[in-house]
């Protein structure tokens, strides 16, 4: 009996390594991102045009916060393999004070992410011969909304948009994916054109 537990006791012993425990590295779940390819919006409830990405599908929105939209030109642009959002929606303009308005709103919708943002930088958008003007905002830092424009023709038109991911606001890992997106976004910044543009 003794001879048993004594060679239980050497058994345990020699078999006993040393054990210790090494941390996973950080990783984060593969994104595929699909090719760049572009195409026309050219919704009819829309007076206006750009290219947008052909992996991107439009959803009318005609509700907003369960009443009827403003403008039947609100429309989301959807990125469902990257599970991303681009919120558009258009006014007409009737006067000098609703385009004020509208460009206020703009900047202060903006700056609501100040509270997350690390810093924001505005680009401004003159393109005189489509006579498209306005600014882009790239927010950098953990807010919700990394993206953000509006355009207009300053007497006619004003068309906002934004972009939100359908994700928590984690820059280090969204980093790449915003960046790809931004691209898209500049792209429809680049080739918007008024189909009825003031003077």
């Amino acid at each position: 009996m003794y001879r048993l537990l004594f060679c239980l006791v050497i058994l345990s012993f020699f078999s006993c390594e040393d054990y210790v425990p090494v941390p996973k590295p950080r990783a984060y779940p593969k994104v595929v991102y699909p090719e760049k390819a572009y195409k026309a919006f050219d919704e009819t409830y829309c007076a206006f045009t750009f290219e947008q990405p052909e992996y991107a599908t439009i959803e009318h929105d005609t509700t907003y916060f369960d009443e009827k939209a403003r403008n039947d030109c609100w429309f989301n642009i959807r990125v469902a393999p990257l599970n991303a959002t681009i919120f558009c929606s258009y006014y007409p303009i009737h006067d000098r004070a609703e385009f004020d308005e509208f460009v206020k709103d703009s900047y202060e919708i903006t700056n609501k992410h100040n509270v997350k943002a690390s810093y924001i930088e505005e680009t401004a958008i003159a393109r005189p011969e489509d006579k498209v003007y306005g600014v882009v905002f790239n927010v950098e830092g953990p807010a919700a909304s990394s993206y953000q424009f509006f355009l207009t023709d300053s007497t006619r038109n004003f068309l906002r948009g934004s972009l939100y991911f359908n994700t928590e606001a984690r820059p280090d890992s969204l980093a790449p994916v915003v960046t790809f997106m931004r691209a898209d976004l500049d792209h429809l910044v680049e080739t918007l054109k008024w189909n009825n543009p003031g003077k």
